[in-house]
């Protein structure tokens, strides 16, 4: 069995852009991680007693 022939993809006028802007310009820098800030241990205030020097 031959393997039918693939359509072109369709045309998008924003994918044509992202395209003239990625040979203009380079691509884009990879993505940063950004930490989760929900697993960040809680910080504890210092009491007042403590911060006056008392």
């Amino acid at each position: 069995m031959s393997r039918s022939k693939s359509r072109p993809k369709k045309f998008t006028a924003g994918g044509e852009a992202r395209r003239r802007a990625r040979e203009l310009a380079g691509s884009p820098p990879a993505a940063r991680v950004i930490p989760d800030k929900r697993l960040k241990p809680l910080k504890h205030k210092k009491k007042l007693l403590e911060e006056s020097g008392q």
